[in-house]
Parts: C-alpha cells; sequence; structure tokens
C-alpha cells in the first residue's frame, strides 16, 4: 500500500533519513519508535505528501485514503464537537450542515413566506443524507466520542470551550469516524485516560485497514501493533513483533554485534602486533605484506551505537513516621458537586497508593487534599510527623520561569549544590551537554515534565505525591523513572494512566466509583486480578 525507498531528507544541518526504506501493507499495524526528534512525525508528512523527501521515493497505491492525526489540531469552534468529528466524514457531512441550516430555517418565523421551498429542499437533502448513511453516521460519530470520555453534554456544547486535550480527542475521532484504508496517528494515547485507552485499544484492535502509530504507552502499543520500525540514525529497520518483541530483539542485536567488534578488535589487535614485530625483517616480509593485504580487505564491525541511556538514583530519604497521611471525615464539594462525603483514608509510611477512578471522581481533588493545596469544606486531614513531601502537579511545569535556563533553574532551587553534582542530575533528565542551557519557555511538554522532576527528586522526599507524572515522557525516560522509583524507600501517593507505570509501582489501590469507595491491598495487577477489570469505568 505504501512504500518508501531509499529515502534521504536532511532538516536544516541534522540528517533525518539516509537510504531508508520500508512498507506498510494491507491490514498491517505497525509502531513506529525512535528517540525525540529521530524524524517520526517527519515520515508521517513525507507519507501524507505535506513534506517530500530530497531523496528516494514515497509510493501510495491509487486511491488509498490516508487519515492523519497529528498533535497540532489547528483552530476549532462554532460548533458541536459532535458536528466537527462529523465534519471529518467527506461528503455526507456537507449534507449534514444544510439539513441543520434548513431546520433552522423551518423554525424562523421571519422566513414563513418561503416556508414551501424550504420543506421542499428539506426533503431532497434528506433523502440524500439517508442515502449517505447519515442517520446511522451520527450515532457513530456519539459512539466514538463516548469511547474517547464525552458526556452528551460535552458533545453538544461549543468544541471552542473545550481545552487543548479535548480537542485533541475530537480530532482523533474525526480520524477514526473517518476509517480511511491507512490510519497515521501520531501519538493517540497522549491525554487519554485510562478507560478511553482502553476503548481505543479495543477499536484500533478491530480496524481492518492499515495502521502506523507513534506513542510512548507501552502497554497500549504492545496490544495492538505486530510489527516495529524503529528510526535510528538515519535508518529504518523493521521488526516482526510487538514491543516487547522488539526491546529484547534490539537488546539481543546489540549484544551480539558488540561480542563481533570485540573479536575482531582482538583480532586486529594480534595481526598488527605481527606486522609491527616484523615488518623490519627481509625473512617475514612475504608474511608481512600478506597480513596487511587481509587487513585492507576486512569490513570493520562497527560497535553498537549507543542508546543515550541514563540512571537517575535517589539519595537515601530521611525516615518518616508510620502515619504519613491521614483524612478523617472528609466533605468536599465544587458548587452543586459534591466529590467526598465523609471520606476516611490513611496512608502508611512505605505504602504506595495509586488512585483509581473515571474523570471527575475526584482523584487529583484527593492529591490536592493530602498536599494541602485545597482545603476540606468540613473534617481533618493531618500529615503524620517528620513527613517531607514533594508534589508533582500538571501545574508544576506551568511555575517554571521561561527566562531561565534548565541548569539556572536547578541552581535556583539547590544554592549548595555544587555544579557537577547539578549537571549529572541534569544529565539523568536527559539535558547532557548544550541542553541543559535551554531557556525554559523553549522546552517541549516533555521537557518541562522531566525539569520539574528534576527539581522535585533530587533533595529527596519521603512523600511523594505524583499527579500522572508519565504524561509527556517517553518510553526511555519512563522506563528510567520506573526504576529509579522502584528502588525509592519512601511512600507514594499518585494518580496515572500509564498501565506499566502502574503494575510496577502499586502495591495498594484506592478505587473512588459512584458505588463509594474501595481499598484494595496489593498492588494494580493484583487489582486487575480481583475486579476483572483494568479501570473502574468499565465495570458493565
Amino acid at each position: 500500500m505504501i512504500r518508501l525507498d531509499n529515502i534521504g531528507k536532511q532538516n536544516g544541518k541534522q540528517i533525518v533519513f539516509i537510504e531508508a526504506s520500508a512498507a506498510l501493507l494491507k491490514g498491517e499495524k505497525i509502531g513506529l519508535v525512535g528517540p525525540n526528534g529521530a524524524g517520526k512525525t517527519t515520515l508521517f508528512r513525507m507519507i501524507t505528501g505535506e513534506e517530500p523527501p530530497d531523496e528516494g521515493q514515497v509510493s501510495v497505491d491509487r486511491g488509498i485514503t490516508i487519515g492523519y492525526f497529528s498533535q497540532d489540531v489547528g483552530e476549532m469552534e462554532g460548533r458541536s464537537a459532535l458536528a466537527e468529528v462529523m465534519d471529518g466524514a467527506g461528503p455526507v457531512s456537507v449534507v449534514a450542515a444544510e439539513l441543520k441550516e434548513l431546520e433552522t430555517a423551518m423554525a424562523d418565523p421571519e422566513r414563513a413566506d418561503e416556508m414551501d421551498a424550504i420543506i421542499e429542499r428539506y426533503g431532497e437533502v434528506q433523502g440524500r443524507f439517508e442515502e449517505l448513511g447519515g442517520y446511522a453516521l451520527e450515532g457513530r460519530a456519539a459512539e466514538v466520542l463516548a469511547g474517547l470520555g464525552f458526556s452528551q453534554e460535552m458533545m453538544d456544547g461549543d468544541v471552542g470551550k473545550l481545552s487543548g486535550g479535548w480537542k485533541m480527542r475530537v480530532a482523533l475521532a474525526r480520524i477514526l469516524l473517518m476509517r480511511p484504508d491507512v490510519m497515521l496517528l501520531d501519538e493517540p494515547s497522549n491525554h487519554l485516560d485510562i478507560e478511553s485507552l482502553i476503548w481505543l485499544e479495543a477499536f484500533l484492535k478491530g480496524f481492518d485497514g492499515a495502521l502506523m502509530m507513534t506513542s510512548h504507552d507501552r502497554a497500549f502499543m504492545n496490544r495492538i501493533v505486530t510489527k516495529i520500525v524503529e528510526i535510528d540514525a538515519g535508518a529504518l529497520t523493521t521488526y516482526s513483533g510487538d514491543y516487547e518483541f522488539y526491546a529484547q530483539q534490539r537488546a539481543l542485536n546489540e549484544k551480539q554485534q558488540q561480542a563481533q567488534f570485540e573479536r575482531q578488535q582482538a583480532m586486529l589487535a594480534k595481526e598488527i602486533q605481527f606486522i609491527e614485530r616484523f615488518k623490519a625483517r627481509a625473512s617475514h616480509a612475504a608474511q608481512v605484506q600478506s597480513r596487511v593485504k587481509k587487513l585492507d580487505k576486512i569490513d570493520r564491525v562497527e560497535p553498537p551505537r549507543r542508546r543515550e541511556s541514563v540512571s537517575f538514583e535517589f539519595q537515601p530519604a530521611p525516615r518518616s513516621g508510620e502515619d504519613v497521611a491521614s483524612l478523617k471525615g472528609v466533605h468536599k464539594s465544587y458548587g452543586s458537586r459534591t466529590i467526598y462525603e465523609g471520606l476516611d483514608f490513611h496512608v502508611r509510611r512505605r505504602e504506595r497508593w495509586c488512585v483509581m477512578g473515571v474523570n471527575g471522581a475526584g482523584k487529583s481533588t484527593l492529591l490536592k487534599l493530602v498536599t494541602g493545596a485545597t482545603e476540606p469544606d468540613a473534617g481533618t486531614v493531618a500529615v503524620g510527623g517528620s513527613v517531607k513531601m514533594a508534589y508533582f502537579a500538571q501545574h508544576a511545569m506551568e511555575v517554571l520561569d521561561g527566562e531561565r535556563t534548565v541548569f539556572e533553574t536547578l541552581e535556583d532551587s539547590f544554592p549548595q549544590a555544587g555544579q557537577g553534582a547539578l549537571r549529572a542530575l541534569a544529565g539523568c533528565f536527559g539535558f547532557s551537554g548544550d541542553d541543559a542551557d535551554k531557556r525554559c519557555r523553549v522546552l517541549s511538554g516533555g521537557e518541562k515534565a522531566r525539569l520539574a522532576m528534576a527539581r522535585m527528586l533530587y533533595d529527596p522526599p519521603n512523600f511523594l505525591v505524583l499527579d500522572e507524572p508519565t504524561n509527556h515522557l517517553d518510553i526511555a525516560t519512563k522506563e528510567m523513572l520506573i526504576a529509579a522509583l522502584a528502588d525509592y524507600e519512601g511512600t507514594m501517593l499518585f494518580v496515572s494512566h500509564d498501565r506499566h507505570f502502574l503494575a510496577a509501582l502499586s502495591n495498594r489501590v484506592l478505587e473512588l466509583t459512584p458505588d463509594g469507595i474501595h481499598q484494595y491491598g496489593g498492588g494494580y495487577t493484583e487489582y486487575v486480578a480481583r475486579t476483572g477489570q483494568e479501570a473502574p469505568g468499565l465495570r458493565s
């Protein structure tokens, strides 16, 4: 269906692709992976024709429809979310828009004299709408939006009033409703809660077209893709299997290449030693010449390219008391909406609570109550003795000073720390070399999240409260964070939609549901086994 043959592409001074080749065949589901800046979005733009390659060829079979979801959703306003989604479905959306206009005209008393013509036209347009499957389309659009977490009120409301994350969901819903022959999805799992993620997973598994996608959620990718295309140093390498298989295969290939490189280096050293030792002796001239020629002909094995993988280790945190946080008889409402009524909840030392619940259940509110960022309407919230708390909230990234560099931000936070220690800290969180001198205003969402995390973890707290800490983080940074937090000796309370993160780090689950609040001993994996569901919103 789509072929890339010997593609070459350069952006400014950066070489993105060199003689790179790959293919997307009918019905295939491919995960596109590679470090940030490797060229994943450039590849999508070349397939859609938005950017031509400098060399080589991109071939798309005649008549193929392509739906491309990117993070840049553009302007949306003045229509309902439902109308915006249906607008992506081709000719039927134009007919639907006219039908709406005619319905408005029929209800307008000032146009009574035109009524016969309006009714006649309405009949024609309605017939065409039915012919194109328009009534079924509205139902399908509503189904897709509901799957992505929209209430009926949000579907009918002005799309322009939605936040950026919800507009992303509208743009994604347009592509899903379109059901093209090929879907190109650039980070579709961003901004989705766990229920929407699981719904999207099922939708994409059932999609019979071809799919190529990027995602920072490894559990999501593992369940959908059957092939991985990796972008690394300008080349495209294809692996058959899911993300887990790719990670194992890549590690094995690197190990084999390293062993091959070392064997060849040892052989070369031996040959060079012989040449050096006997080059001045006439009696060995023929042997020396023969070995020099042999060395010239050898194909040199390159050492495996080292991916920059960094690790972060916590300094030992001061020990807290056994009772870390306690909520007794807590009531909390926003306007007429009651979030908590008589909540009792206790966090003890070394417990790692993950908080589960649908949108609006009060997950972030609970974290705000515990950290003192919001006050209860009634009841008490107490933090135990010797507790040193750190809170990662979504707004933690917004309070960074745009004019300060990454390094200056760390220096401001830890004036007593040495330059070397702060450079090492910056490196652990992906800011090595010149990246440490970037101003905060030019940082991407992922970079801001990493910097906020670095500030929080350097001077170790013994109680970590984290609200969606993995949003914006790529797979490699998530792995580093999980490894660091797995060895962390303190207490944790967190909200996350990343199932790999939940399974790796939780040892308690607090579930917020309309039927009440449930507490489970054992982590997320045990919760799934016990309830038979991956999230509370999926209960039938």
